[in-house]
């Protein structure tokens, strides 16, 4: 019983301050991936957000620009939120061409 108690204080600690890091990260990442084209029809979109998965539907020729603004956005999600501290939030971004295919 006791430990069940502990992991919930561990829980009612992390899981808002998860929930605040990927606010930071999704306005971040919306605002760099507009910048990317100034068509709207054909800019990069964000798809899909669920716990730890970013989805980003994105013309091909965007791919590189597209991994490399998540994982900025990310960082910035990260010293806005929590500050300059040497904890750090590993994201992986890969590119695949089909949704299937994104692990």
């Amino acid at each position: 019983a006791v430990r069940s108690r502990g992991r919930f204080t561990r829980n009612s600690v992390v899981q808002p301050s998860a929930a605040d890091w990927a606010t930071v990260l999704l306005a971040a990442l919306r605002r760099r991936l507009a910048a990317l084209e100034s068509a709207p029809e054909r800019a990069p979109r964000l798809v899909f957000f669920q716990h730890d998965e970013v989805m980003v539907h994105a013309p091909e020729r965007h791919a590189e620009a597209v991994v490399a603004v998540i994982r900025d956005s990310a960082a910035e999600a990260r010293r806005l939120v929590f500050g300059d501290t040497p904890v750090r939030f590993p994201m992986e971004a890969v590119a695949v061409a089909c949704y299937a295919d994104a692990k």
